[in-house]
């Protein structure tokens, strides 16, 4: 009789591994996911935060260990994100079991992404909106999936006692779930419910109470509905609020405010609301109800919008939708008093006087605001860093969106540039602000700073780079400032480098510009430029705004191809407040001293200085020279009639842009001129646009000859370029790119030519990306150098 022969199984070997996570894993519901994955897989071991990352050991068996680092990669929560993973093999620890979290571990420098302020979660919202729940109407509910993130740190990593909730001590409810693993609100920084958390409250301009925490946001949205003007403290700061189709409301926050044209940003509750008042297409759609929650500019819709005093010189709407508890409630209590015969609209804008940065603290805003707001909504839990709304357009070709205004939801996420480098500051120019800090592979352009030219933002500048420095734990070894001799900016970045014993560089507007959108897009070679806006002081102490530009971001090699044909900007700073000033130097330029048959439009309310604007032209009296783009619309708004002074910067183009006749397709003749540098003959486009006006050509019609013109003629001096170079890359930049036909059309006008466009993806093409390619810059003098 045989035998049955078994064979004894032998024990698979057991593994244990170091993984270690760089990126956005701190304050993410990161730890909590790691917990999770590795009991599930029966894995022994431990995760704990540190200034390397998340570092993660996992112990058992090979098919275990191997299963826990795939699903790591593939299953993240939702506002995780792993940049970097190393990984290694340990030796096992015999007869370890059980899974544990354990305290985070402080150092010197750090591989961890502070997460973006992120709007509030599903389930959130459930609680809110559940009368059985212990947070039924409690505006500051969050959990690791939602919340306050960048606003409220001080320092990495981020732990409870390095937020500005570290004052808020947990109830025995909320710590329970604080300490639990498997719920969401583990590790929960900014957790908290009525009880132990934060409050609200409304008062009067001397701060007198109004109403408690139960009842603030109800009495506030019924003093909205009857026509009075709150300041609001929300998440990154306040914003100023009324009821967005209330014309006298509105009419009179812009004359309080002395915002006399300047669209105003509207929230509404939900979807249905902005398709109420707008068009929305699916990917405007996904951008209003996702987790950044930004202003989204939407075409206004066919039916009855909000006032017309919320956007009058656009076809566009700049609608977000509620991104904090604070804002729902109060969306819904507004709701339901207003009734379902109006849309739920608020206007909702920055809460700062004109040229001031956003308020952020409560005796701050009760006497910077006290001129503007009727009554203010306060509460307890302290703001940090200031950060406005963020602002972006989809474009409708398709592709990256339009960043018009880069901070809440985006800030600090940061730009990852083609190899690693020194940490350099790119402290940026002087309007639209925002200052560059890069470390390792990364550059942090900070949030939206606005226009430098008080005091109070240049506080809120240093304020900015002093917390980045900090929470990104690195010291420049460079600093990289404007070509402009007298931008504050400049001053700051000697002062500066001077202090710190570091050196202190300087690039040309335009080429920073330039140098901005090749790291945006990782581009380490030669490329053409195309670096179009309103104003930089150029190499040769002009005023540039108009260039064709090459640039190497290896070699660092750069000239100057070609520009606009120069003309002069009568009474300096004044010309570019009243774009009529424009015009007739353009005309004068042209041989027209005198209106032809149709009468100047601004000589019914300017027709004195006018009369004395050829004196100064031909005398060169105050009148410097300049190629920039950004004034040429503004001469042809002026020209046309549309906007004489403006209110706002681009307020001429805007308009210009909106009255465009899209079904025109003939383009006005913009030749490119021989030279070193080549020239590219915007007076034969203005000629045009004189000579059609002359005739009676409607303006809709010249706006858009205009646009075409300029597009044709910027794409055929870049191809001429090509040719004379031998490159086929052409990078877009500068504040003009931020009009949407030339967003659209001019990239499509240059691909037809056979280039190859890199446009900014993750920063706005205006000022904004400045300090970026002045940091860029930067760490390749340095890496050139050898320093």
């Amino acid at each position: 009789m045989g035998r049955t022969m078994t064979r004894k199984k032998t024990a698979r070997p057991m593994l244990r591994r170091c993984l270690t996570a760089t990126g956005q894993v701190q304050g993410v519901g990161f730890r909590p996911f790691v917990y999770r994955l590795a009991v599930g897989l029966n894995l022994a071991g431990s995760v704990l935060n540190s200034p390397e990352g998340v570092v993660i050991e996992v112990q058992g068996t090979e098919d275990g260990v191997e299963a826990f680092e795939n699903r790591l990669r593939t299953e993240l929560p939702p506002l995780a994100k792993i940049v970097g993973l190393t990984v290694r093999d340990l030796e096992p620890t015999p007869g370890q079991t059980g899974f544990s979290i354990k305290h985070s571990a402080r150092g010197a420098g750090h591989n961890v992404l502070i997460s973006p302020d992120t709007a509030t979660c599903a389930e959130c919202l459930a609680e809110v909106f559940d009368p059985q729940d212990r947070r039924h109407l409690y505006p500051f509910t969050n959990c690791t999936n939602c919340g306050p993130r960048y606003t409220i740190t001080r320092s990495i990593p981020y732990d409870r006692p390095q937020t500005s909730m570290a004052c808020f001590k947990l109830c025995p409810r909320c710590l329970a779930e604080y300490q639990d693993p498997l719920d969401r609100r583990f590790h929960a920084q900014p957790t908290a419910c009525p009880e132990c958390g934060p409050r609200v409250w409304l008062t009067d301009k001397s701060g007198r109470n109004l109403a408690g925490p139960d009842q603030a946001l109800e009495v506030l949205a019924r003093r909205l509905a009857g026509g009075e003007i709150a300041a609001i403290k929300g998440l990154g700061g306040f914003h100023l609020a009324c009821d967005a189709g209330n014309q006298a409301a509105v009419t009179e926050l812009r004359r309080r405010k002395d915002r006399p044209a300047k669209p105003l940003g509207i929230m509404v509750p939900d979807l249905d609301a902005a398709r109420s008042l707008a068009l929305v297409s699916e990917a405007e759609a996904e951008w209003l109800s996702g987790t950044t929650r930004p202003i989204v500019l939407l075409r206004k819709g066919h039916g009855p919008g909000p006032a017309p005093a919320v956007a009058p010189d656009t076809d566009f709407l700049g609608i977000m939708l509620p991104y904090t508890p604070l804002h729902h409630i109060l969306l819904d209590h507004y709701r339901r008093i207003i009734g379902p015969q109006r849309v739920p609209a608020l206007v909702m804008t920055s809460g700062n006087a004109r040229s001031e940065p956003i308020c952020l603290g409560n005796r701050e805003a009760l006497s910077r605001l006290a001129a503007i707001a009727d009554f203010f909504l306060l509460h307890d839990r302290d703001i940090l860093i200031r950060t406005d709304d963020s602002v972006m357009r989809v474009n409708p070709a398709g592709g990256a969106p339009l960043v018009m205004r880069r901070a809440r939801g985006f800030t600090p996420r940061p730009v990852f540039l083609a190899q690693d480098g020194p940490c350099v500051l790119g402290v940026g120019p002087e309007l639209k602000c925002a200052l560059c800090l890069t470390k390792s592979d990364q550059a942090f352009s900070s949030q939206h700073i606005g226009d430098l030219e008080n005091l109070e933002t240049l506080g809120f500048y240093k304020e900015i780079l002093k917390h980045l420095e900090a929470v990104l734990e690195v010291e420049p070894r460079a600093v990289v400032h404007d070509l402009h001799p007298n931008y504050m900016t400049t001053g700051l970045a000697r002062e500066l480098a001077a202090k710190r014993g570091i050196p202190a560089l300087a690039l040309q507007h335009h080429f920073a510009h330039i140098h901005a959108v090749l790291a945006e897009n990782r581009h380490q070679g030669p490329a053409l430029g195309l670096a179009l806006d309103g104003t930089g002081y150029g190499e040769d102490k002009t005023i540039w705004g108009g260039e064709c530009l090459l640039v190497d971001a290896s070699s660092l090699r750069q000239e100057r191809l070609g520009h606009l044909r120069p003309f002069v900007l009568p009474g300096g700073e004044a010309a570019v407040r009243q774009p009529w000033r424009l015009a007739q130097a353009l005309l004068w330029e042209l041989g027209l001293s005198e209106p032809g048959r149709r009468p100047w439009p601004w000589l019914k309310d300017y027709g004195q200085a006018s009369r004395f604007l050829p004196q100064m032209l031909a005398a060169k009296v105050n009148c410097p020279t300049t190629t920039s783009c950004g004034r040429l619309f503004d001469a042809v708004s002026a020209l046309l009639g549309l906007v004489l002074e403006i209110s706002y910067e681009g307020q001429a183009a805007i308009v210009l842009e909106k009255v465009q006749e899209r079904s025109e397709d003939r383009a006005y003749p913009c030749p490119v001129l021989d030279g070193s540098p080549a020239v590219l003959d915007s007076f034969e486009l203005f000629r045009a646009c004189v000579e059609d006006a002359e005739a009676g050509v409607p303006a809709p019609i010249v706006s858009r000859r205009f646009h075409l013109g300029l597009i044709n003629g910027l794409a055929n001096l870049a191809e001429r370029m090509g040719h004379e170079t031998g490159i086929r890359t052409c990078g877009l930049s500068g504040g003009v790119m931020q009009n949407l036909t030339m967003a659209v059309e001019l990239p499509g006008a240059l691909r037809q030519r056979g280039l190859e466009v890199l446009v900014h993806t993750e920063l706005p093409p205006n000022d904004a990306c400045v300090s970026l390619g002045q940091a860029a810059w930067g760490r390749r003098v340095l890496a050139l150098k050898g320093l």
